[in-house]
Order: structure tokens, then sequence, then C-alpha cells
């Protein structure tokens, strides 16, 4: 006989999500006290503790968070099979992470057609650098995610479906860059470690010999941009988050050597694990090149990534 059913599954993981027991409780329409007893009798049957109280709220156990992701790939799966039984029309949540800059310049059209063509599945977007969105899809805190290179995601499925130009950005009180030297100990601006755009950058001036006097770090583009303007540092940034962005106006480019400039975005999965909502999502990306004046779409060939990407 299991000790676990879908309610307690949808339970524990919304105490999880949304941080505590009433949150979960208004989310699910139960009482608070539903919610602890329910938990409660899961803890008895299971023999293990989900939980440990810290001040006023509650904790999760290792137990906790690994009973939580099952829980969501298991209640995604429920999901699919109603709407299997619906005639194929798609139901529930589809977490999908992605960088800032593809979110922003390459997703708004994707997203709308998926939205026209699935309008019963949810979408829950989530922003990151590249190294914390392979840390959460090894988590299973999402189902995909869209990457750039340099990455290395031992395990997982990967298909290139963007191509992107990178380019040097700098105020216009710097002159022409051809090569890292021409920086001189210039303030790099950037997003966090874990950001492969970041790593093309030192990359670029460790050929050269060169290093950054320091790290700004900014958790956007237009923070990126507007600090660039100011003749605060350097950036490096896809040219098509900089054509949308006002500001860009306000700094200088400077154009790549090509070894850098080139760069692909790629959907990371977890292989053997395609929803119908990741399905359908695939679907549609090989139409992205019709979508808001977006390149071509590189060749999709789905394959296992192991090791570093170039």
């Amino acid at each position: 006989m299991r000790n676990i059913d879908l309610d307690d599954l949808e339970i524990v993981h919304a105490v999880i999500a949304h941080g505590g027991v009433a949150r979960a409780a208004h989310v699910l329409h139960r009482v608070p006290s539903n919610v602890t007893t329910r938990v409660k009798q899961l803890e008895a049957r299971l023999g293990v503790a989900l939980f440990v109280r810290r001040g006023r709220g509650l904790v999760p156990t290792e137990q906790g968070r690994l009973l939580s992701a099952y829980a969501e790939r298991m209640l995604r799966l429920a999901d699919e099979t109603e709407s299997a039984l619906r005639a194929g029309r798609l139901l529930g949540t589809f977490r999908l992470g992605s960088l800032e800059s593809t979110a922003g310049s390459r997703l708004p059209g994707v997203l709308a057609r998926y939205n026209q063509a699935h309008p019963a599945v949810r979408i829950e977007l989530v922003t990151g650098t590249t190294g914390a969105l392979i840390g959460r899809l090894s988590r299973h805190d999402i189902e995909a995610a869209f990457v750039s290179e340099p990455f290395n995601a031992p395990g997982l499925a990967a298909q290139a479906v963007f191509e992107e130009e990178l380019v040097l950005i700098s105020g216009h009180n710097v002159g022409v860059v051809r090569r890292p030297a021409d920086l001189g100990r210039a303030t790099l601006i950037a997003f966090a470690n874990g950001c492969s755009y970041r790593r093309r950058l030192e990359e670029w001036l460790g050929e050269g010999g060169m290093l950054a006097d320091a790290v700004l770090e900014f958790a956007s583009y237009p923070a990126i941009v507007a600090c660039v303007a100011a003749g605060t540092g350097v950036a490096i940034v896809p040219r098509s988050v900089l054509l949308g962005l006002r500001a860009a106006e306000a700094v200088r480019v400077h154009p790549l050597p090509a070894h850098l400039a080139r760069n692909r975005t790629h959907l990371l999965w977890h292989p053997g694990q395609e929803s119908l909502a990741l399905q359908g999502l695939r679907s549609l990306l090989g139409a992205a090149s019709a979508i808001d004046g977006a390149p071509p779409p590189v060749d999709a060939a789905c394959r296992p990534v192991s090791g570093r990407q170039a």
C-alpha cells in the first residue's frame, strides 16, 4: 500500500514553494490546520521529518526538498495524463528557465505563439545566469532552460536554438578597441559569476595578458548598459539586447574577434523526461526566425551534453 497520494505531494510542494503553511493553505484553498495535519500524517507514514521549525516558520529538511522535487514532476505528469485524456489538450504548469537576454529579445514571440497553441498551460519563467540555470535544472526546480556558451552540463540533452552576436560596449570616452590592451585596466560591468558572456570577456582579456581592474555586478541589462554609458566600465552584451534598449545610443559599440562574437543559445533538459509541454515548446522553436526579426535558429539537432561547450 502506498504511503503517498497526489494531495500529499501537492501540499508538501506548496508549503515549500510558497514559504510556509499559511500561504500554502491560501493557494490550495484549505485551512492552515488542515495543511499542518496532512504534513504531520505524511511524516508519520513515511517515518521521516519533512520540515523542521525555525522561529515561527517551517524549513524543509533534505528529505522534504527531495520529496518536493519528485512531487513537482509527478504532479506535472498527472496534469499531462489528464491532458492526454482530453484529446491532447495540454494543461498544468511549465517551469522554464532563461537568460535575461533571451527572455527579453527572443522569447516574447515564441511564448506568445505557445500561449495561442496551448492556452491552458501556465508558464512560469525563471531568469538567471547560465550557471545558476543549470543548477536549478539539475535540482529539477525547472524543466528546461535556455543557456549560452560556454557551459558545462553533463547528462543533460541540448538543442542549439539561437545564434547571437556578442559585442563589447564602452562609454564614448573610450577610443577604438581592437585588442585587450586598448582597454588598459578597465572595470568590468557584468552579471554575477556563472554568466557565460562574462566568461567570454574575461577569456578575451586573458588572451591579451590583461586583467580587469575591478568587477561591478548588476542584475539586469538596462542597469549594465546605463552604467557603461556613464563611463564606469565596459561590458559584453548580445547585439539583439542592445538594439532594444534606449540607453544603447549612449554607448560605443566595439566588434569582438569572430571566435568570441559568435555565440549560440541552447535549450537544455533532462533526456528521457521530455513532457508534452516541453515537446510543444521545441516544436515552436523552428519558427523563431519569423518572430520579431530574429535571425534563423541554428541546427536544431538534439544531443546529450557532456563537457565544456565552446
